[in-house]
């Protein structure tokens, strides 16, 4: 009976532990494809998020409005939302270990907090999917935070839907969307 108790809390451990991507180098890989700078779409916002009294003027301007770019010998992927707005914030993407088992980053916020994320294993190379690392206080907490980010890649690269996901109080909040165009 005492073994079949470990084994059970051994299968419920390793089971509620994030799922490890087989394929987390794909996911960064994918990520540094976004290197650049990005203007908003004209025509193709939607939601509240590009209505803002600081984001709304550089809808369709040839401002830079997101940029990617690699820092540490390209080790990290640094995201820069609203550079030089009073809503600048960054996300930082980098593999956990030199053998890139899994996809991680950190979002820093205009919200006052720093939400770490995971790459999730069903990224694909159009579509990747960072999730909240449900091991962290913040991501476990009600307090009001980005609880997954999205990157939708289409028009050979050139176009870029950004997603980011809010929660509140354990729940789901609102998507803020930004619709990008590689400058």
């Amino acid at each position: 009976m005492t073994k079949f108790i470990f084994l059970l809390i051994t299968a419920v451990t390793v089971l509620s532990r994030p799922c490890y991507s087989d394929n987390a180098m794909q996911i960064y890989s994918t990520t540094k494809t976004l290197e650049g700078e990005w203007v908003l779409s004209a025509d193709k916002q939607q939601g509240k998020a590009t209505k803002h009294k600081l984001v709304a003027p550089l809808v369709g301007t040839d401002v830079v409005a997101m940029n990617f770019k690699l820092v540490g010998k390209g080790s990290t992927v640094q995201e820069t939302l609203l550079p030089d707005t009073k809503k600048e914030m960054v996300s930082m993407y980098h593999c956990k270990d030199v053998a890139c088992s899994e996809v991680k980053a950190t979002h820093y916020c205009v919200k006052q907090n720093q939400p770490e994320m995971l790459a999730n294993p069903l990224s694909t190379s159009n579509r990747l999917i960072y999730d909240c690392d449900m091991t962290t206080a913040l991501c476990k907490s009600g307090q009001n935070h980005i609880h997954k980010i999205t990157h939708e890649i289409s028009n050979k690269g050139n176009h870029l839907k950004t997603t980011y996901t809010s929660w509140k109080a354990s729940k789901y909040l609102k998507d803020s969307i930004y619709h990008f165009d590689r400058k």
